[in-house]
């Protein structure tokens, strides 16, 4: 009983050890996470700006979890490419190294001021940045709190029989030891954690310095689990790239280190005789070395994957690009040719939506939600692919008028893109709205919505044709169509004001929704002028440039 009381205590400090490194991760990514996020988006171009990306979002967010979490997000979407991923993941790895190195200094005096600081911060300011960053400080100190009870604690668990049994039987299994700091690290979603209590362990010498190595070995393979299993949703394969290839590169460090582990405590005894400092200097090296290892192979490993994982595709799918050819990069001409042949693509998608939703008007056309969700999310999924495609086109060999010709198709899919959205989140869900509370509106609104509706139809395939043609005269025509739907709008609200007023307040719900789904017509035109005429005219200089920032009016 004597040695199980010391191993609660012990357990209880790991415990507020893992809520401090809790505690600094939700903080960091509540105050800067969009922020951190949008950064590493942009930065996954190249692979070494990918690597020193991961690297310093890593050390801000002191988990190399949370970052691969957010790069296989990028990747699964198919915003980055394989390479550049995995050069970010192998940065992210190196930078979590950074905090261990850190903390393998005594800074236990910080603590108290740290939580003395957190705690106002968190109660003196309101839901905002600095209020995370309280967080981010109250969890500092109580890690650096828990480091020391740690220390203070592990003196008489020297004594403690059932934990040194546990660690001499380890010691003379190097793989059941890196398996078991594989699955605490993976429960505890935090290497930082882990090897920072091997520190401690290894500091009072509970553990020789070859068991150490094996248990930073273990907390290595661990962290490269949660992307695999969190990170990835769907049933594609090829979603799978990244994690798995994160988890290869630590496989094969892991069975390196399993082969040098009995030489690897001398090596590193060069380096530091300190216990703790050489557990935290051979986290670093580890991660170092797989980095300068696979970043100049990175091109033929992320092949390899592609030709594992190949990407399921349905041909039937609406959402899969039929344009988009990675072959024509080369020829800028070309990719843009295919670019602007898949935003038709997303124009005659939005044209179905439309005709659903003037069909939903006229008779109950429930069995259509269905389709149109799907075409909803297939004109978002086109978007980003095009977005992608366009990205990767190396601007320096492109013309002028191959770049304005680029910034013409990204405007024209944003366009279509919102207006998909505005048809099926709006027009087919006030219809759907119309059908539960059992309304009818009375006929000359029905007639009106039936017209503006064809209006509506005819000016998105005017907005098609005019991406193509560049006709003066037809962008006047279609500009023109704001100030109708403008003067319609204006006009059927009077009425309904005129309504109420006269006393028919039995109509004001019904009224209400008419007008939300006129404005929302509305809206949608703007989009389609924004989509093709406001671009033609503002290069022909009869528009002002802010007019093209207008969306909705």
């Amino acid at each position: 009983m004597s040695g199980l009381i010391p191993l609660l205590d012990f357990a209880g400090y790991v415990a507020l050890l893992l809520w401090g490194v809790h505690m600094v991760q939700t903080g960091v990514q509540r105050a800067f996470g969009a922020a951190l996020g949008a950064a590493l988006g942009r930065a996954l171009g190249t692979r070494l700006r990918a690597f020193s990306t991961g690297l310093g979002i890593t050390a801000a967010l002191q988990s190399s979890t949370a970052t691969g979490l957010m790069i296989t997000g990028f990747a699964a979407g198919g915003l980055v490419g394989l390479a550049p991923a995995l050069a970010a993941m192998l940065g992210a790895n190196v930078g979590t190294t950074l905090i261990v190195q850190l903390l393998s200094f005594d800074l236990t005096a910080l603590a108290p001021i740290l939580i003395l600081a957190g705690v106002w911060m968190f109660r003196r300011y309101p839901p905002g940045r600095t209020r995370d960053l309280g967080r981010v400080f109250i969890g500092l100190g109580l890690l650096l709190l828990s480091l020391h009870q740690l220390v203070e604690l592990f003196a008489p668990l020297q004594n403690a029989p059932l934990l040194q049994q546990i660690l001499d039987a380890l010691a003379t299994q190097p793989v059941a030891a890196v398996l078991l700091s594989a699955a605490l690290t993976w429960a505890a979603h935090s290497s930082v954690a882990i090897v920072v209590l091997i520190m401690s362990l290894s500091e009072h010498h509970l553990v020789s310095p070859a068991l150490a190595l094996a248990l930073v070995l273990g907390a290595n393979l661990g962290t490269a689990v949660n992307p695999m299993i969190e990170g990835v949703t769907g049933d594609d394969p090829a979603a799978r790239r990244l994690p798995l290839g994160n988890l290869l590169t630590r496989v094969i460090g892991v069975v390196l280190g399993l082969v040098l582990l009995p030489w690897l405590p001398g090596w590193m005894g060069w380096l530091e005789s300190d216990n703790a400092r050489l557990v935290a200097n051979f986290h670093t090296v580890f991660n170092a070395m797989i980095a300068l290892i696979f970043l100049p192979l990175l091109t033929p490993y992320a092949a390899l994957l592609t030709r594992w994982l190949p990407k399921r595709t349905d041909p039937n799918d609406p959402a899969r690009p039929q344009y988009l050819d990675e072959s024509a990069h080369d020829v800028p001409a070309v990719a843009l040719g295919n670019a602007a042949r898949e935003a038709l693509r997303m124009a005659d998608m939005l044209q179905t939506l439309l005709l659903y939703a003037r069909a939903g008007f006229k008779r109950d056309n429930r069995h259509r939600l269905v389709q149109a969700r799907q075409l909803d999310n297939a004109v978002d999924k086109i978007e980003t692919a095009i977005t992608t495609y366009l990205a990767l086109l190396d601007r320096e060999d492109m013309t002028r008028d191959d770049t304005r010709r680029l910034d013409d198709i990204l405007a024209f899919a944003s366009n279509i893109g919102h207006a998909a959205d505005i048809t099926h989140h709006g027009l087919l869900n006030h219809i759907a709205r119309l059908r539960k509370q059992g309304w009818v509106l009375p006929a000359e609104q029905r007639q009106q919505l039936d017209e503006t509706l064809a209006r509506l139809i005819a000016n998105q395939r005017e907005a098609a044709a005019l991406f193509i043609n560049d006709d003066v005269r037809q962008a006047r025509e279609l500009a023109g169509e704001k100030s109708r739907f403008r003067e319609l709008e204006m006009q059927e609200s009077e009425a309904h004001l005129q309504k109420i007023k006269s006393g028919q307040i039995d109509a004001a719900e019904v009224g209400a929704l008419y007008l939300d789904i006129l404005r929302d017509m509305k809206s949608i035109n703007s989009h389609l002028v924004g989509a093709a005429a406001y671009p033609l005219l503002a290069r022909h200089g009869e528009l002002l440039p802010s007019r093209l920032r207008e969306t909705g009016n």
